[in-house]
């Protein structure tokens, strides 16, 4: 039997509605182990305790199927998941409070879990030094979740379409759903500092991405969430393009609202002019600030502060990249969604029309201030280079 010591309180969310995630610094305090032995006690460990639905898929199952696929050319996908060393379910009982409002509600009522997940203690994105640590870990994150998707993505005709098939059957095809600052965090590993994708309570698989928002609220947070995903009318489903369009505005809001990555910078007198009311506003509000970036001329340039200038080129590239792929998938000034326009059959809304695949990120971001980053995935290595022979040819 496993003991630990509850220690401080990293993280808690500050609503009554979701999930109700709590994080806490823990330590062992095993006391039946042999002395020297116990593989815990010199680990450093926190414990994740959340209330789900009952009939989402856990993070534990999710990692598993990752790390157990991650083999061979593919095992530097471990370096950008969490460490999940353990985890367990508590149901509530049947005369709980929530069995009778279920009772009560029926469907209209969701059914929840205690879950607690027990994990290698990550540092958070503050932790950085530099604005091109910064950059490698946004990176890794793209890396890491073209790898993760490239089950359902669309390769080019550039060689890599065999080894797209090899993902479609190798990798498990997941969508993250709740890309956040908070969620990118930093492993440090023999020296070397890697970008991981962390909090997988909202991921689906690919298979079920129809599946909509659970409690007819809205899946992810709402400053990083997908401009579509604001709006009354959407149904779903959480595309692979919503993600890469979660990091987009991970990287502004940071870059614009903080003079280092441990340094927010004051209030200023212009609230709207660096995003600051973002994290207070509406889905009304969010959707029609986050429509006017997409839909910003050519001309576009966000007030990036100096330490992170090297982010602007990155920031103006991806817009324009959207913002091609909107005006093509149709009307330009409303962003109506395919949903809402059932006449848009042939164009790949996946990834509006390759303007924003994970091709076309993975070519923007891999440069950062006219050095090249690390790609840490071969097939990611391969693409480059066909990218470069291209461009020579």
């Amino acid at each position: 039997m496993r003991t630990v010591r509850l220690k401080r309180v990293i993280f808690r969310s500050n609503g009554i509605l979701g999930r109700g995630t709590m994080v806490i610094i823990v330590e062992c305090a095993c006391r039946n182990c042999p002395p020297n032995q116990c593989d815990w006690k010199e680990k450093k460990l926190v414990l994740k305790m959340s209330f789900p639905s009952t009939t989402r898929v856990s993070e534990q199952t999710l990692m598993d199927r990752c790390k157990e696929l991650a083999q061979g050319e593919h095992t530097w996908v471990s370096n950008h998941l969490p460490n999940i060393i353990w985890s367990f379910n508590i149901p509530f009982r049947d005369s709980s409070p929530q069995d009778n409002f279920k009772k009560k509600f029926g469907d209209d009522y969701e059914m929840r879990v205690m879950r607690g997940v027990i994990l290698e203690e990550l540092q958070p994105l503050s932790s950085l030094k530099t604005a091109k640590e910064c950059a490698q870990v946004f990176y890794d994150i793209v890396q890491c979740e073209c790898s993760i998707y490239i089950k359902h993505s669309h390769f080019s005709s550039n060689g890599l379409s065999i080894l797209g098939h090899h993902w479609a059957w190798k990798y498990p095809g997941i969508l993250h759903r709740d890309i956040s600052q908070g969620n990118i965090m930093v492993r440090e590993k023999n020296g070397k500092k890697y970008g991981v994708l962390n909090d997988w309570d909202l991921a689906i698989w690919l298979d079920n991405k129809r599946d909509g928002p659970t409690s007819q609220f809205r899946t992810g947070t709402k400053p990083y969430m997908a401009h579509e995903l604001h709006l009354v009318e959407w149904k779903g489903p959480h595309r692979y393009r919503h993600d890469l369009e979660s990091i987009f505005y991970v990287m502004l809001l940071l870059v614009c609202l903080y003079s280092s990555p441990d340094k927010k910078l004051p209030r200023p007198e212009n609230i709207n002019y660096r995003y600051e009311e973002w994290h207070q506003s509406d889905d009304e509000f969010l959707y029609d600030k986050k429509h006017h970036i997409i839909t910003a001329a050519a001309t576009w340039k966000p007030p990036v502060t100096a330490f992170f200038s090297g982010f602007l080129l990155w920031l103006i590239e991806l817009q324009r990249s959207m913002r091609r792929g909107f005006y093509e998938l149709g009307d330009a000034a409303l962003l109506v969604p395919k949903a809402l326009n059932p006449e848009m059959h042939s164009f790949d809304e996946g990834t509006l029309g390759g303007h924003l695949s994970y091709e076309s990120v993975v070519s923007i971001v891999h440069i950062f201030e006219e050095e090249e980053l690390e790609t840490r995935g071969r097939e990611w290595q391969l693409h480059l280079e066909n990218l470069r022979q291209n461009q020579v040819g």
